[in-house]
């Protein structure tokens, strides 16, 4: 596959044209660009500018609103947000920047995110709150792809969680996963690619093992930790929907095609000021973090992440030749 390097910038620029042809808003397209590029440089291409042509094809049928301004109220501890079927990045991004001050007066807060879309890098928000001195959490549902343990029929999302710690004088420390073995994304790009994917990925429509990601895409990914993986997920549906009375897994339609009414989908994140709490966290936590460290072969979660985009933002991103001509494409094409 012929593919092209971009630096940083040039990939934002990309990005941001092509959902300004959409008919995003400057600061939304803005921020989306940026989160989009940051999972690129990351190494999370899944969650990345492949995922833009699907976004920009939901704008133009009308299934997400390009044209979205997140709208948030705080009620005490929680700030309320709803992404008004736009994109999930703006709405993030409104209600990481609400709670800092509400967690760092109350303790604990939250953000609830309605009325949204895919959440992208679970990881990115919390390590923002963390870089702002504080515990994160982050959880979101998404369109079903996962059935509950025992079934063939996917009810509930790959749903994320997120999990970030400040540290003393280092980068925060972060741990993001998805509830199936592999996140959705990479059977895409496999599809996509022409490729088969592993063995104990996913099942068909008939529950039995597949390689084939077309007959992945039709049954079922296989939730990391088999029975406790599908209870995780079904723990999220509640914290998320539950919460918010947005869709669960099964109600929303698909993140990957043009089709039918908004997903709907929500987020809930936790912001924790350890602080507040007495114990003298950061010294602890780096206790931890050096025993973990002093044995051989360990290293903290996030780390990779973090050299990949130290690397990034010095040599640029590879973006297969094809995504870079179909987002210009919609870059030039007429709202």
């Amino acid at each position: 596959m012929s593919r092209r390097r971009l630096s940083i910038a040039q990939a934002r620029e990309l990005a941001m044209q092509a959902l300004l042809g959409a008919g995003v808003g400057a600061r939304e397209a803005g921020v989306t660009s940026r989160a989009l590029v940051a999972a690129e440089c990351d190494g999370l291409s899944s969650h990345g500018l492949a995922r833009l042509p699907f976004y920009l094809d939901q704008i133009l049928s009308g299934k997400v609103t390009g044209g979205a301004v997140p709208e948030v109220q705080v009620s005490g501890s929680v700030v309320h947000v709803d992404a008004g079927h736009g994109l999930a990045f703006p709405a993030i991004a409104a209600g990481v920047d609400r709670v800092v001050p509400v967690a760092k007066v109350l303790g604990v807060a939250a953000i609830a995110i309605r009325r949204s879309h895919h959440f992208g890098v679970a990881g990115h928000p919390v390590e923002s709150l963390a870089r702002s001195g504080l515990l994160a959490m982050a959880f979101s549902n998404a369109p079903s792809a996962m059935a509950p343990w025992g079934g063939k029929v996917p009810l509930f999302g790959t749903n994320p969680i997120a999990f970030a710690s400040p540290r003393a004088s280092a980068e925060p420390l972060v741990i993001d996963l998805s509830l199936s073995k592999v996140a959705r994304g990479k059977v895409m790009l496999a599809k996509k690619a022409g490729d088969t994917i592993p063995a104990g990925w996913a099942i068909d429509s008939e529950g039995r093992d597949t390689t084939d990601p077309d007959a992945a895409l039709a049954g079922s990914m296989v939730p990391m930790g088999d029975a406790k993986g599908a209870s995780l997920a079904l723990m999220i549906e509640l914290l998320t929907a539950g919460l918010t009375g947005g869709h669960f897994g099964f109600e929303a339609t698909s993140f990957f095609d043009a089709e039918g009414e908004p997903p709907n989908v929500a987020h809930l994140l936790l912001a924790i000021d350890p602080a507040r709490f007495g114990a003298g966290y950061l010294p602890r936590a780096e206790r931890l973090f050096s025993a973990m460290l002093s044995q051989e072969g360990v290293r903290l979660p996030g780390q990779r992440r973090y050299d990949l985009r130290r690397q990034g933002e010095l040599e640029g991103i590879l973006l297969p030749e094809t995504l870079v001509d179909s987002l210009q494409r919609y870059a030039t094409a007429p709202p």
